[in-house]
């Protein structure tokens, strides 16, 4: 199996480390987190994210950033300067994602997901556990679908954006980047780029920087 490289040792690094598990894809190399001040190398490698400088230089690996906040997955990216083929993408075995979905590098797809035809899916993008996407979505890269949202076909989704659990979109919305849409809320209309909007109706709230 090949070798694979997580950074983050946070929750969601957990939820992935499972996945890794019952995938039988990828074997489990290394955990990078600034939590561990010092290299520990038993059956897993624990240390800094710094090492992964040192790992590249020895070992052939796949890489996931295992982090859920999305400006922190976009600002390791740009600092660790690992090339985007060398990203793992990460599909629990239960996912249901049609043969004509393109899904990005670095990307997490994780239990009871539906993906349907025509889907286009960046770099670096959570879809979370039970989340549906219909036909013809287009979710850019660091984007995170929370659990059990659903977005209807044709729905746009901008770089980094945030949509909360058991959140709904209609069809032909457009969200913009770097945006959040709170838990359980309803995207009726369209949302711009560096907005809050929550309810349902879901309502702008407060611009975002």
């Amino acid at each position: 199996m090949e070798k694979i490289v997580l950074i983050g040792n946070g929750g969601h690094s957990k939820v992935i480390q499972d996945l890794i598990l019952v995938g039988n894809h990828f074997q489990l190399f290394a955990i990078l987190d600034d939590q561990f001040d010092e290299i520990t190398n038993k059956e897993i490698i624990y240390a800094p994210v710094s090492y992964i400088k040192s790992l590249a230089k020895s070992y052939e690996f796949k890489l996931v950033i295992a982090i859920g906040n999305n400006t922190t997955r976009k600002k390791l990216v740009s600092e660790i300067e690992i090339p985007l083929k060398q990203y793992a993408t990460l599909i629990h075995p239960t996912a249901i994602i049609s043969s004509s979905v393109n899904l990005g590098k670095g990307t997490v797809v994780m239990p009871n997901v539906v993906i349907n035809a025509n889907t286009v899916i960046g770099n670096h993008v959570i879809i979370n556990s039970s989340s549906v996407i219909e036909h013809d979505n287009s979710i850019n890269d660091f984007a995170h679908i929370g659990p059990n949202a659903t977005l209807t076909g044709s729905v746009t989704v901008g770089e980094g954006t945030q949509i909360g659990a058991a959140a709904s979109v209609i069809p032909n919305a457009k969200i913009g980047s770097w945006c959040t849409i709170g838990a359980g809320s309803t995207v009726i209309n369209n949302i711009p780029s560096y907005s809050k909007a929550v309810g349902s109706p879901a309502k702008v709230i407060e611009k975002v920087r």
